[in-house]
């Protein structure tokens, strides 16, 4: 019983939950993350999420099996190493997506589009829009993007032009790392994902320059002259914090060739997810506590 729950879970890639903390951050900036109300509201949403999430995963799974099979890792998936039929995953899938659709529906009319937009978007991209070169980073990091946006739409505040710029160039950063690490990693990547001879390491790499610098130029100027930055000036000081991030993700995908699963770094390397856990502490203690 415990391995079938244990292979039902890598079928969901619960790992891969952890992106969708994102949903949290609207939450944090606007000062209600104490607030009961609207904590119950991004909880749930974070569930909803990832059923969301998860349904995806496993039509990407279905649809990838073949060329899966030709991955180093990805062979090893339920789905790709015949351990999970696919009638059972099919099945599995449709209820986790009319799960999340109704779930948000019922929470918010908002929520519910940005639920629905995401699912189209990430089938459209599983069917087709992975196959167009640049296109397909970009699709990734609107994944990244829609997390953030449905926490602020399922509580109903703002969206501030900074918080969607910073949370863009990061994600668009883990996207690019993401197929750099695809392309090192497989003796051949035409039997793995054709899109990927479209690429370069070279290319990609700077690809991700760009992005870095703009990443670090935005989130600094957002601690500046957002209007959280305004009302809370100490905001100023977690710009280290997200310079060491950068840069030891960096130094993970050069280094340690790494990058794949975003969510797998931050679970994995310790000096990473310790910047990641003070930092947080710092953004609630001069959101909340520092005037």
């Amino acid at each position: 019983m415990k391995l079938h729950t244990s292979i039902i879970l890598d079928l969901l890639r619960v790992r891969q939950w952890t992106k969708n903390l994102l949903i949290f951050a609207a939450i944090i900036f606007v000062n209600k993350l104490f607030d009961p109300a609207y904590f119950l509201k991004v909880i749930t949403g974070f569930f909803l999420l990832s059923f969301a999430a998860s349904s995806i995963y496993i039509i990407n799974d279905l649809k990838d099996a073949k060329e899966d099979k030709h991955h180093p890792e990805k062979k090893l998936r339920p789905i790709a190493s015949g351990v999970i039929g696919q009638e059972f995953a099919s099945g599995l899938c449709a209820i986790l997506m009319l799960v999340s659709l109704a779930g948000s529906f019922l929470i918010s009319v908002n929520f519910f589009f940005v639920i629905l937009a995401y699912i189209i978007m990430m089938v459209l991209y599983t069917l087709s829009l992975k196959h167009i070169v640049i296109l397909d980073v970009f699709i990734i990091a609107a994944g990244f993007v829609i997390r953030a946006v449905s926490g602020a739409v399922i509580i109903n505040v703002a969206i501030s032009p900074w918080f969607l710029i910073c949370t863009s160039l990061a994600a668009l950063f883990m996207a690019l790392a993401k197929r750099r690490y695809e392309l090192s990693s497989v003796a051949d990547p035409s039997k793995h994902r054709k899109i990927l001879l479209e690429y370069s390491v070279p290319l990609l790499d700077e690809m991700i320059s760009v992005v870095t610098s703009s990443t670090v130029i935005a989130y600094s100027l957002y601690t500046f002259t957002s209007k959280t930055g305004e009302s809370h000036n100490y905001l100023m000081y977690t710009i280290p914090f997200v310079l060491y991030g950068i840069f030891r993700y960096l130094y993970l995908i050069h280094k340690k060739n790494l990058g794949g699963s975003p969510e797998m770094i931050l679970l994995k390397d310790k000096p990473l997810l310790i910047n990641i856990i003070i930092y947080s502490i710092f953004v609630v203690a001069i959101v909340y506590f520092v005037k």
